[in-house]
């Protein structure tokens, strides 16, 4: 026995030793790995300080860092500038511009695979890239030139690089440019500006949305679920369910059909998000920005504050990257004069100019306009010749190109999209319309101001990093083209004024459905009539009141004689802005500060007597009514009852909708759109047909119950660990890999936030999340997706003393200390100094000709 015992333990010595010696390996490969990163993580950092020469330059440059992290560029003339932000932006943000330029020109496939087509197909259906070249080509010379210089800049980084590539290169095992020649060309720098147009400037989901809603919803009944902008009747009045059915539009059996929400069908995070990006495509709803300016005759110093924040999908890298760009006066190559430039603020990777900040004088800040600049058009398809289209002379052939498709791992993918003469025809890429119209009859093209060859939005760009004051920047922006936006401004000398700076379409007065929802395209009467007037949109000097504020609301006044758009955002956060401007006898920077980190909701106010009407039979009810009795709307991340509020809005929303429209259509037009307004309609006026069959007080009261159950089971029972901000993170994503698990603790940038949709400090959530991010009881719907994707506070009595803040941090490499070192300050309502004579360098870089 004991012989069997020694060998037995003999046995499992060997054993034991072997698993040791295995696991000292193991740790000494992991050691060695960890090693490796540590020195690839070393190596991937920009070149902040020292010497480095960079072809292309004329004259040396300095690039100094400063104790906020901004980027300070002093060049000896503008074009090195240029070259010198583009060599900038490839140190930092090198694999941001590679994947910005692959998703516009339709080529995310050849690196990424299958999981992108359906994007790809989108974005060429679009032509974001031909439309480009065509106004790069209509663009002057010396606008021409900025544009080359930039490019220059990326390209002079990628000529000598002097860091490892970014991990996301490494990873897909490609490289900038790959086999397409550079990395960046001039014609990409419109196309981002075209890019900025299509996240900022689109309505024509709506449209569809509206489209497909009128298959099982009549006019009325449209109309209150998706009702026009408060006190307002409207825009059209014509019975669209009964035009759509007297031209046949539908699908036959589409009423019966299960329509397909393209996400449910997909596997992948990646394929996934990609769905959802085309499914919501052309829908700003939720999309949003606060500015304002106040007079002197309103604040402490007696000179104008400026405050923007303007709200876009959160992404890591943040899309912002801040400069200051200086260079005196110069020549263009053709003999024109360069005006000198001196400006500080937000640049957009992709693009050679402060797009948000400030000059030595001059201070601005955006909020979208959005005016309807995209119709969509239903094109009869000749019946006896299916390549040509109905138009007012007659049948005319489509226009049509072929595009080819190279997707990594698979064959190349082969497809004809068409054109009309109103734009793209984008129901050759997106089959979601195939599930609804019938596309043997009809195709859906559309018209987009954006695309026209006459857009110069770069050319105003560049232009505004030279002015000095509000006149001299209005006038900069007179050239301004797409997407509309309401510019905020006020210069050292006490002038503040708003502006709406865009192209908006002008409809025939016989052209009864004016944009809202999808019009024959054979009816001449439905086609643009010229564009208004940059003199003709709406403005304001900011004299009656002593503030100009917007966010999204209606800008226009009463007795306007234009027609801009009916979808405007509920006016919750103007009014709430309004409220505390003018509340303040005085302010300063710091009332300016509480104001962009309100979270007071006047939209939850508006429900919460909605909500105190529950009765519910959940053990948690009368503990939660008492939470909620005493709520007053404030999204506190914080705090329970702001959970419980929004989930049970959701409930709500989904437990009165679904019924009606069916799962799938709800589906494909809840997320970004929350139908908050309908909803309030529905409740107020107690509305049988839509809370059928038990009734408004019943849904209301069953919506309580769901929430409670799902809140118990994702929280436990104990209301005083329930936080808003832990079913609230602000969630900046990484593309491609935020949605890989392995991937995701490292790629993207999550802090718990305040707010909701409706408070000034946004925290804009997706209720119908794709299934990726659909885990537990609450499914991911209430992730902090949209939100201030930067803070900015102008004092124009001492311009040094403006300050600024976002989400995640100066650089784009996921392994630097400076990738997220903004988040927590920014969640928590804390700023940077924005200086352009910092007391000191962190970082001190010179470039030189080589």
């Amino acid at each position: 026995m004991g012989e069997t015992s020694s060998a037995g333990f003999s046995s499992g010595g060997r054993w034991l030793r072997r698993g040791l010696y295995a696991a000292a390996a193991l740790t000494g490969l992991a050691l060695l790995a960890g090693g490796a990163a540590a020195v690839y993580g070393v190596r991937a950092q920009p070149r902040m300080d020292g010497r480095l020469e960079v072809r292309g330059l004329a004259d040396r440059v300095w690039l100094r860092r400063d104790g906020s992290d901004v980027t300070h560029i002093a060049a000896a003339s503008p074009q090195d500038a240029w070259r010198a932000l583009g060599f900038v932006h490839a140190q930092e943000r090198g694999w941001q511009l590679e994947f910005n330029r692959r998703l516009m020109q339709g080529r995310l496939s050849e690196i990424l695979g299958p999981a992108t087509l359906e994007l790809d197909k989108l974005m060429r259906a679009l032509d974001i890239h031909g439309a480009a070249r065509r106004q790069y080509q209509a663009l002057p010379a010396a606008v021409q030139e900025a544009l080359q210089a930039y490019s220059q800049g990326i390209a002079a980084f990628y000529a000598k690089p002097s860091q490892a590539a970014a991990p996301e290169f490494l990873l897909l095992g490609t490289r900038a440019g790959a086999d397409r020649g550079p990395a960046w060309e001039p014609e990409d720098s419109v196309g981002w500006a075209l890019m900025m147009a299509l996240d900022l400037g689109g309505n024509w989901g709506n449209e569809f949305a509206r489209l497909n809603l009128l298959q099982v919803l009549d006019t009325a009944q449209l109309w209150q679920l998706m009702p026009p902008y408060p006190g307002e009747q409207p825009a059209s009045a014509v019975d669209l369910a009964g035009l759509y059915k007297e031209l046949g539009v539908y699908r036959a059996g589409g009423e019966a059909q299960k329509l397909a929400e393209p996400e449910a069908q997909l596997g992948s995070a990646l394929r996934q998000w990609a769905a959802a990006a085309v499914r919501d495509m052309g829908t700003n709803d939720g999309l949003g920005s606060n500015n304002w300016v106040v007079a002197g005759c309103r604040t402490q110093s007696g000179r104008p504050l400026l405050a923007n924040d303007p709200h876009l999908g959160l992404s890591a890298p943040a899309i912002w990257y801040f400069a200051h760009l200086q260079a005196p006066a110069g020549k263009a190559a053709d003999g024109s004069a360069l005006a000198a430039i001196d400006a500080i603020g937000a640049t957009l990777p992709g693009l050679p100019f402060v797009v948000l900040g400030r000059t030595r004088q001059v201070a601005w800040g955006f909020t979208n306009t959005n005016p309807d600049v995209q119709d969509l058009y239903l094109e009869q398809i000749d019946p006896q010749d299916g390549t040509r289209y109905r138009t007012p002379t007659g049948w005319e052939p489509f226009g049509r190109r072929e595009e080819v498709f190279k997707v990594k791992g698979q064959a190349d993918v082969r497809l004809t999209l068409r054109s009309t003469r109103h734009g793209p025809v984008l129901s050759d890429a997106q089959a979601q319309y195939g599930q609804v119209i019938d596309t043997d009859r009809y195709a859906l093209a559309l018209r987009w101001a954006a695309l026209d060859t006459d857009n110069r939005t770069v050319e105003a760009g560049l232009k505004t990093n030279s002015a000095q004051t509000v006149q001299q920047l209005f006038q900069a922006f007179s050239g301004y083209h797409s997407p509309m936006q309401s510019v905020v401004a006020a210069d050292v000398q006490g002038h503040i004024g708003f502006k709406a700076a865009g192209k908006v379409p002008l409809r025939a007065a016989d052209n009864d459905v004016r944009g809202v929802a999808p019009v024959p395209g054979w009816e001449a009467r439905y086609d643009w009539q010229g564009w208004l007037a940059y003199e003709q949109t709406p403005q304001d000097d900011g004299r009656a009141r002593g503030f100009v504020a917007t966010a999204n609301q209606r800008v226009t006044e009463p007795g306007y004689a234009h027609f801009l758009t009916q979808d405007w955002s509920l006016p919750y956060r103007y009014r709430r802005i309004e409220q505390l401007l003018a509340a303040g006898k005085q302010h300063d920077a710091l009332s300016m500060a509480a104001i962009q980190n309100d979270v007071q909701s006047l939209a939850t106010q508006a429900l919460l007597p909605q909500l105190r009407r529950a009765r519910s039979g959940h053990a948690l009810a009368d503990q939660a009514m008492q939470l909620m009795a005493d709520f007053d709307g404030r999204m506190d991340k914080d705090r329970a009852e702001p959970l419980i509020f929004a989930v049970w809005v959701d409930e709500l929303t989904r437990g009165i909708v679904i019924p009606r429209i069916g799962e799938q259509r709800f589906a494909m037009s809840y997320g970004k759109r929350d139908f908050r307004a309908g909803l309030e309609g529905i409740l107020a006026r107690n509305d049988s047909w839509w809370c059928e069959p038990a009734g408004c007080d019943r849904q209301v009261s069953d919506a309580l119950t769901r929430t409670l159950d799902k809140l118990q089971a994702a929280y436990g029972s104990d209301m005083s660990r329930w936080r808003w901000g832990e079913a609230h993170p602000a969630l900046s994503a990484h593309r491609p890999f935020g949605g890989v698990a392995a991937l995701a603790p490292i790629f993207n940038v999550s802090v718990a936030s305040s707010g909701d949709a409706y408070t000034v400090n946004a925290g804009q959530y997706n209720p119908n999340p794709a299934p990726a991010d659909a885990r537990g009881p609450l499914a991911g719907r209430f992730v902090n997706r949209h939100a201030p994707s930067l803070r900015a506070i102008y004092d124009l009595a001492d311009l040094e003393a403006s300050q600024f803040i976002y989400q995640t941090g100066q650089s784009g490499l996921a392994l630097s200390p400076r990738y997220a070192d903004m988040s927590e300050a920014w969640a928590n309502g804390r700023y940077r100094p924005l200086q352009m004579a910092p007391t000191r360098w962190t970082h001190s870089l010179q470039l030189v000709p080589g």
